[in-house]
């Protein structure tokens, strides 16, 4: 708008009309004086005594708490402090004795079998699916099992077999090499395998603490299942952070999530149809990432998404979700970064190129500890019990 178009007409008027002949001071004053008085506002016309409705301010609509989405590749979109998510989700076949798939492997490129042909992965396994042993530095590795069994074999001599719920939380720290490997146990029947492998970063101070793992059995990660005004459930599981009364269990001591100030939270939400939820606020400077992978719609703050699109948010706002007509499942990443500048090569992250030169002298140097599993990618026998044994040697078992 020009200044000209802006101005408030200064006499009662209209707009346009050309100007009054010039009249002295006195005739001016006697004339104001004869006209009762009114407030001009705006551009009027032939004013008038009648008293006029008020203008009210119009109230501009609120911006969404939806920042932006990102379509779901094979490796998720994730915001500081987070570096690299992926959703591992195999059909897998019945098992043969060596606990690999009982089918012909033709056509995959063993060693690097990611295309998904027939609904499954070998992934790096060349004879049992998995990611036989390989070294980690500078960050941590989540890893959620939501359906199926994983054996972890380290460099500590630590082992384990988790999953149905179960989450390792494992802080690499100054180096450990480890092996994921998913033993398809069953003969009789097809073996599925669905898992989150989440990496977490670790601040320049921590980046060089001794490795540790924590396991989070199914048993002692909080669920809630919330109903809306219509009754209608949300089944969350709180695996970091907290929701009203659930406090997730604690993370390793080392982990950027034990400090109170990160305000770290991952939980996996599941709205029956038509369920309402309402996401708390988190605070301000806190980033939040709401992933959608499985049903047919959701509605975000009144906006409505298809599965495979990632979400960033405004933390510290409430968000509202509305499933669609199928069960809605989402995964949140949420946390204050740790601003650092990230370097990262492969399996090791840093804070600059000369340490990730020096992650990478100092494994051939030491290879992280000493790998005493016989084999690359170790199974932990046919039973399918759950354990942990630490490298203290202690044994956990899930209650």
């Amino acid at each position: 708008m020009s200044r000209r178009a802006g101005a408030l007409c200064s006499t009662p008027t209209t707009c346009g009309e050309p100007k009054l002949k010039k009249v002295d001071r006195r005739h001016a004053l006697k004339s104001i004086a004869a006209v009762p008085a009114v407030v001009v506002t705006g551009c009027r016309s032939n004013a008038s005594t009648e008293e006029k409705e008020p203008v009210l301010p119009v109230k501009e609509p609120e911006a969404s708490p939806v920042l932006d989405r990102t379509k779901l590749e094979f490796v998720w979109k994730t915001l500081d402090p987070f570096l690299f998510c992926v959703h591992h989700n195999d059909h897998y076949p019945r098992g043969n004795d060596a606990f690999g798939p009982a089918a012909s492997l033709q056509g995959r490129d063993m060693g690097q079998d990611f295309a998904g042909k027939d609904g499954w992965r070998m992934y790096h396994g060349m004879v049992v699916p998995g990611f036989p042993q390989h070294p980690h530095r500078g960050f941590e590795t989540v890893t959620v099992v939501r359906r199926g069994l994983l054996d972890h074999s380290d460099s500590m001599g630590a082992g384990a077999r988790y999953g149905e719920g179960d989450v390792q939380w494992l802080t690499a720290g100054r180096g450990i090499q480890h092996a994921e490997m998913f033993p398809l146990l069953r003969k009789d029947r097809d073996n599925p395998v669905e898992l989150f492998q989440i990496w977490l970063n670790l601040p320049r101070a921590d980046k060089f603490a001794e490795p540790h793992f924590t396991m989070l059995w199914s048993e002692t990660v909080p669920k809630r299942t919330l109903r809306d005004a219509e009754g209608k459930k949300t089944e969350v599981a709180v695996i970091a952070g907290a929701l009203a009364d659930a406090k997730a269990p604690s993370p390793p001591p080392k982990s950027w999530a034990a400090k109170p100030q990160a305000d770290v939270a991952i939980w996996t939400l599941k709205l029956e149809p038509g369920a309402s939820f309402e996401l708390p606020p988190a605070r301000q400077g806190t980033h939040r990432m709401l992933y959608f992978f499985a049903g047919d719609t959701v509605e975000v703050a009144n906006e409505t998404v298809k599965p495979g699109y990632g979400l960033r948010l405004q933390a510290e706002r409430k968000v509202t979700l509305v499933a669609g007509s199928a069960h809605a499942e989402l995964l949140l990443l949420q946390g204050r970064p740790i601003g650092e500048p990230v370097a990262q090569h492969g399996p090791f992250v840093m804070n600059t190129r000369e340490e990730i030169v020096q992650a990478f002298h100092d494994y051939q140097e030491t290879r992280f500890g000493e790998w005493t599993w016989g084999r690359s990618d170790p199974v932990h026998g046919a039973e399918e019990a759950r354990f942990a044994r630490h490298a203290d040697g202690r044994v956990e078992k899930p209650v």
